[in-house]
């Protein structure tokens, strides 16, 4: 079996032509701490880097020199910036990000109008499929700001590494155009906006029918005030998020397109790697371009040329189980101290080296189904991730695989 091409990290992000790098993947397999470890690595190779992640976590922040991220591009110190590059970082706020698709693209009276309105609180915090919308409108933000030069014709950032939501597979980010359009022009949208859209006398004709009987039907059901409530909060929002579908669609073209380089982080377990099965496999389908697979936390041994069953046998020899149970020698065996520890050792090692072993076909039950998907693999790492220097061992690791 041929082993699939070693993904050379360093060549993608030293390549100017590549912008954009999309770290996804489940949740729990390393894809913030990936992301942050390139955006290291390219900002000390030359780039000038943005990276946006999802996780909020405060150690995240302390491993980047920062007091705390927000959704505000912040510098993070701590660098080697010889070769001219820099690193900012922020964190996705969903509710920010939503308020200023509103603010940017409604008039203020009806952004005030719409931020009063009881629905939508609930629904920039917690609306179904409202992080990955957002996290596509965000990106689509960066994209725009590090294509438009400074005063001085330079240009804010010539990379942004994008951390996708921690959501079950890739669909929930790429599908964000498309689940939005199915929302807006979904049935129950198009009824609560008609009185709106059609105004005046056109308003009698458009309530005498259907949607005269399909809201009193709801009125029914919510209550009067409640459903004036939602229908004024959908039309208010009606020209906001016709104006985020066509952005989402110019962020999805652009994700497909030659500057942008998706990898999948996974780790070797079978769970893991079924769900990278199914990213690379959907990211294909959907003409993504495709980089590689990054294999985290795999775990690594000091004797790799000692197998399981071979330490498990020396175990045996040394604690004089072997076969001949009258074996003498065997009280004075475990008398010595020397074999004991020895025993203890090799202990260790073959519970690791079966850990090692079950991984390592894993990983080649990947490969198999996989052979031209380019692979590194990260080493497990005894303590987490603190301060910079261990994002930038993070990043050796990455881009030696």
């Amino acid at each position: 079996m041929s082993a699939p091409g070693h993904l050379d990290l360093d060549a993608l992000l030293d390549d100017r032509a590549t912008t954009t790098v999309v770290c996804c993947g489940s949740g729990g397999v390393g894809k913030t701490t990936t992301a942050a470890a390139l955006a290291v690595r390219a900002a000390e190779r030359g780039r000038r880097v943005v990276v946006l992640t999802i996780d909020p976590a405060r150690r995240l922040a302390q491993s980047l020199g920062l007091d705390r991220l927000d959704d505000t591009p912040r510098p993070v110190g701590g660098l080697d910036t010889a070769a001219g590059g820099s690193l900012d970082a922020m964190v996705l706020d969903m509710k920010r990000t939503f308020d200023e698709v509103v603010e940017s693209h409604a008039t203020p009276e009806r952004a005030r109008a719409i931020f009063d309105n009881p629905f939508y609180e609930a629904m920039s915090t917690s609306f179904s499929g409202t992080s990955e919308y957002m996290a596509m409108e965000k990106l689509g933000q960066l994209r725009a700001r590090s294509s438009t030069p400074d005063g001085d014709g330079s240009r804010p950032w010539d990379l942004v590494v994008v951390d996708t939501p921690p959501s079950r597979s890739a669909l929930d980010f790429l599908d964000a155009p498309r689940r939005l359009s199915s929302f807006l022009d979904g049935r129950l949208v198009r009824l609560l906006v008609a009185p709106a859209r059609a105004g005046g006398r056109a308003y009698v004709k458009v309530v005498s029918g259907a949607v005269g009987g399909v809201t009193g039907a709801l009125s029914k059901v919510l209550g009067t005030q409640l459903l004036d409530d939602l229908q004024t909060f959908v039309a208010a929002l009606d020209t906001v998020f016709g104006g985020f579908r066509e952005r989402a669609e110019r962020t999805y073209a652009m994700l497909a397109g030659r500057g942008t380089a998706f990898l999948v982080v996974a780790v070797p377990e079978e769970d893991a790697l079924q769900e990278a099965t199914y990213f690379v496999e959907r990211l294909r389908g959907d003409g993504m371009p495709l980089a590689g697979l990054v294999l985290n936390r795999v775990q690594t041994t000091a004797l790799p040329g000692l197998p399981a069953a071979r330490a498990w046998d020396a175990v045996v020899a040394l604690e004089g189980l072997g076969d001949d149970e009258d074996d003498a020698t065997a009280p004075e065996v475990l008398a010595r101290g020397d074999d004991a520890l020895a025993a203890g050792l090799l202990r260790l090692h073959a519970a690791r080296m079966q850990r090692v072993e079950a991984e390592q076909a894993l990983a080649a039950g990947f490969a198999a189904r996989h052979p031209d998907v380019p692979r590194t693999q990260v080493p497990a790492r005894p303590r987490d991730v603190h301060a910079v220097e261990d994002l930038r061992a993070v990043a050796e690791d990455l881009c030696a695989g």
